[in-house]
């Protein structure tokens, strides 16, 4: 187990739920890499600290962006369903990896949909012609003083690309925006706002689908989640309160740099 002190664990708590919430891809998606490589946490317990970190956070930064009018309630509701089974699924799978197959397809899963984004970032999902009909489940995005429509297009894409960010939720603790994110924005035509924000909106639900299974298994470390998640929360908070301050294709190249550079650094640990 870690020596770190409780203060390290809060800052880095704090500082994954900056990014995670601004990027909505889950402070997961830095929490765990934080904690194992750099503090020497099993990745086991890293995840499970990293589910109900996320969980508590998620829950956070989605009343801001609901406020901002930036998720979308039909799409998120929707997608939830599919999301939370493989949520469960992924968790039940997790405790018959070893710790090298679980670094793996950490790294496999980052690396992936970076390079997603990093062949998409230029690429804009709104529509400036407000008399579109958006469908059911398309919507309408502020951006400055500009409003824009949006369609969801590919809809069984969004509806696979969740079920698969519910298993990586489950399986490697990131909360599943990491998947759901890249997908959406890429494949479906939400622009990169509106899927940060639905994709952390869905989280928390989809985060407690596993988490009791990893406290069943007997690998939730209560000082060191507790200590990451208190820092996790005020965190979240600012990182949803300055992502509408960042360029749109700022968001889409730092999330690509990001997720290649960590899929990278996890692939070497597990080889």
């Amino acid at each position: 187990m870690s020596d770190a002190s409780p203060l390290l664990l809060f800052v880095t708590g704090a500082a994954t739920g900056l990014l995670g919430s601004m990027l909505g891809l889950g402070g997961g998606v830095f929490l765990v890499p934080l904690l194992t490589l750099a503090l020497g946490v099993p990745i086991r317990v890293a995840i499970a600290a990293s589910l109900i970190s996320v969980m508590a956070t998620a829950v956070a930064s989605a009343s801001v962006n609901l406020d901002r009018g930036l998720v979308n309630m039909r799409l998120g509701l929707f997608l939830e369903v599919a999301t939370a089974s493989g949520a469960l699924l992924g968790g039940l799978v997790a405790g018959h990896l070893t710790q090298r197959q679980l670094f793996l397809t950490f790294a496999v899963t980052m690396a992936s949909m970076g390079l997603v984004m990093a062949l998409r970032s230029g690429r804009r999902n709104v529509i400036a012609d407000l008399s579109v009909d958006v469908g059911a489940l398309g919507g309408r995005l502020q951006e400055g003083d500009a409003v824009y429509a949006y369609r969801v297009r590919r809809l069984p894409v969004g509806v696979a690309a969740s079920l698969v960010a519910g298993a990586v939720s489950g399986l490697l603790g990131l909360g599943g925006g990491i998947v759901k994110v890249p997908i959406l924005n890429t494949f479906c035509g939400i622009p990169i706002r509106v899927a940060a924000a639905t994709s952390t909106f869905m989280i928390g639900i989809t985060t407690a689908a596993s988490a009791f299974l990893y406290y069943g298994r007997g690998e939730v470390v209560l000082p060191l989640t507790a200590a990451v998640a208190l820092g996790a929360l005020p965190g979240s908070l600012v990182g949803a309160r300055i992502s509408d301050r960042v360029a749109t294709r700022s968001l889409k190249v730092l999330m690509a740099v990001v997720l290649l550079g960590l899929g990278l650094r996890m692939a070497l640990e597990g080889r």
